[in-house]
This record gives C-alpha cells, structure tokens and sequence, in this order.
C-alpha cells in the first residue's frame, strides 16, 4: 500500500520533455496595454494585481498600448536595439571560442537581453548594480569596453580580475557594477545593504540586483526582503524568471504555486510582473520602481517573465530535459524581434538598416576578438607572475602570507 503521505505528495513536473510537442496555450498572458500604470507611491496593498497579470507593452505585431508606453524617443529605442543586438552577437562570439578551447566556460544571454538592456537604459549611471550571470548586457549599456570584457573572460594578461575570477563572472567598479559571485543569492543581501547605506548618508543612487527564478529558494532571497522592506531600502529585486534553474524548471522553485512577483506581497512591499521580452514594458517598470525607491517609497519586487532561450551554460545540453523547439513556440516571442518589429511599425528602422547594424557589431566584436586573442588564450599568452597570488586580497598582509611569500622567493 502506498502511504497516505506518498499519495498527496506533489512533484513538479515541466510542461513537456524531449519528443513532446511544446505548446503554452493555457498560459495566463495579459494584453498588451492591459493592466493600468499606478501611481508610484501606491500602496502595496493596492498592487495584488501587478503580480499576478503581466505588464506588457508591445503586442506580437510590434505596436505599443497603454499607460505603461514609456513613450521613449526612437533614437532611445535604437540604442536599445543595437545594445540588445551586440549582447547576442558578442554572446556568439565568445561562445565560439569556447567550443575551440580558447577560453574555459561561458553563458549565453540569448531570449534575455531585453531584461539587462532595458533596466541598464532605465537606471542613472550612478545607481549601484548588483547583478547575476546572464546580465552582461548591463556593461554594455553602461558603455563597457568590448575589448575589457573579452580580456575577462579569457583570463589573459589584460583581465582586470588577473586569472582569479570564472569567465563571464565580470566586475567593473568605474561603472558601479559589483563583481558576480558563483555563490547566488548573495547579491540581494549585499545590493539592500548598499541601499541602506547609500540612504543613510542622504545620497540619491539607488541599487538594483538580479537573480534567477531558482535562487528565491535560498535563504539569502528572504534574508535580502526582510531587511528591504524593513528599512524601505531603495533597491529594486529583480527576478528572472527564464523557466529553467539549468535543468530544473520553474516549479522546483514554487512558480507552479504562485507567480515570484506575489512574494513580494507578504514583505510588504510592491510586487510586479512584466513581459521581460518586451522592452518597452521593462523599461517601463524599472522607471516606476526607480521613481518610487528615489521618492522614500522603499523597494520593489520584479518578476521579468522570459525564457532562457539557449543552454544553461557551455557544461549544458538543453535538449536532455526539453524540446528542441520550445524557444521558438515561447507565446512572448524573441525582444530583439519584438523591439525590431516595433521599429519598423512606427517608421523609425527597416531590415536595411538592420542587416548593416548587424554587419557593423560583427565586424566591432571581431575586431575587438583579435586585440583580445593578441593578448593571450586560455593555453596562449602570458601568465600572471607567482606573486600575484599574494596581492590584492589584505591591505597588510599577514605574518603567515609573508612568510610564505619569502620561503618560494618571490
């Protein structure tokens, strides 16, 4: 006999597996323009239904509804666009070099950019950011050299982390950009505890973190919302919802129980849910959230519902845990089309000047590839001298480092 407590226990299980035909017809997807744009020191309590629809701008043909249209000028969209289009174009690159043993590892952003490229333009250049993998389109919106970033990740002799940290784990100070660690979650704590004090001392800048849907199941997620909404940190909690904690789908993470955006409910605090293939929509609430943080209204919850539309990194095979073709049946479609189409719609781009900017990023990040290969590879190069395993890490270095320094003479 199977235990009473084995017959109601729930296993949540993806929609489809390999050799399923994907289909999201029973997905609850608002329209675009639907839901209203409250005003941004609402109460919380007034904004249960944010984070249960989707805020959504852009509908599939690419025209704009509703009060949540940021309105932005067409050359602010085609910036959006060329930055969204150097993520992916620059994401192939290094991946490429991966698959040839140039460099050890990466993580593509690709179905995602819209999220990083967005809330980068939507956010002030002195606003901290605290982010996850996934988000390097925030560099390179935030005006990151390519020729730095690639450095990175090769680990030559031009990595401002010297060899020390995993490629695509970037950290760039001068443009407040706060280095990513491979122990997730721990970014939340750390951007509510740079809000607090950035309040504190009576400075404007705000901070803005991201983690994936999967990383709300640690300790640091709720530990990082009680001290939010505690002492109304000016911080804005972004969750990634891309539908896959690498194998994992969603549900292992409570998304089959209630949408991520909701938890923000029993903190206090607002909790919003956007199109995060929607441009328009995602720089729309990082505005609202940002307004409402710089205005004493303390921190927001957002849920940025995408999908993670390649591996979950070059160690994955996605095609062992889900249909090959379920990226391309996502009901909320590809942002660099959406924003693409958008642009065509309203008179402001064509596939002319799309096929050329293509052409244009491509021939920048190989360029930019060949200074970065001069410097050295994964197996070619320079390597950083012995001593440098001593540096940056005390400001007075121990006794037992010293010591240990002076026995291999370096």
């Amino acid at each position: 006999m199977v235990p009473h407590s084995a017959k109601n226990l729930n296993v949540p299980a993806p929609r489809h597996r390999p050799g399923e035909k994907p289909e999201f017809d029973d997905l609850d997807i608002s329209n675009a323009g639907a839901l209203p744009r409250p005003h941004v020191m609402s109460d919380p309590k007034e904004l249960f239904p944010f984070a249960n629809g989707i805020i959504r701008v852009l509908d599939m043909k690419g025209q704009a509804h509703g009060e949540w249209d940021p309105k932005l000028d067409p050359e602010v969209l085609r910036q959006g666009l060329r930055d969204m289009l150097t993520t992916r174009i620059y994401d192939d690159r290094m991946q490429n070099m991966q698959r040839v043993g140039k460099m050890s590892f990466y993580m593509k952003s690709r179905g995602e950019e819209a999220v990083a490229v967005a809330q980068a333009m939507a956010l002030d250049k002195d606003d901290m950011l605290f982010p996850s993998y996934r988000q390097q389109g925030l560099l390179i919106s935030r005006g990151r050299d390519l020729l730095d970033m690639m450095n990175h990740c090769l680990s030559n002799a031009g990595d401002n982390c010297k060899g020390r940290q995993l490629p695509i784990m970037y950290t760039w100070k001068e443009g407040n950009f706060f280095s990513i660690s491979g122990n997730l979650g721990t970014q939340f704590c750390q951007a509510v505890g740079w809000a607090v004090a950035s309040s504190y001392k009576g400075e404007d800048a705000i901070a803005s973190t991201w983690i994936g849907e999967g990383t709300t199941a640690t300790a640091d997620f709720h530990h990082g919302m009680t001290f939010a909404a505690v002492y109304d940190a000016p911080v804005l909690l972004n969750v990634v919802n891309n539908q896959w904690a690498i194998s994992s789908f969603q549900g292992f993470a409570g998304g089959e129980k209630a949408t991520f955006a909701s938890r923000g409910i029993g903190y206090g605090m607002p909790g919003l849910r956007v199109d995060g293939n929607d441009f328009l929509a995602v720089y729309a609430v990082t505005k609202w959230a940002a307004e409402r943080a710089r205005n004493g209204g303390g921190p927001t919850l957002i849920e940025l519902f995408t999908y993670r539309a390649d591996a979950h990194s070059t160690s994955d095979d996605p095609t062992k845990y889900r249909p090959e073709d379920e990226a391309r049946v996502w009901p909320l479609g590809d942002p660099v089309e959406r924003l693409k189409g958008h642009l065509i719609e309203i008179g402001e781009w064509s596939e002319e000047r799309h096929t050329q900017a293509m052409a244009e990023i491509t021939s920048l990040v190989t360029q930019k590839y060949k200074q970065a290969e001069a410097l050295g590879t994964l197996n070619t190069g320079e390597r950083p001298p012995v001593s440098s395993m001593f540096e940056d890490v005390f400001e007075e270095m121990p006794d037992n480092l010293r010591r240990q320094r002076q026995q291999l003479g370096v």
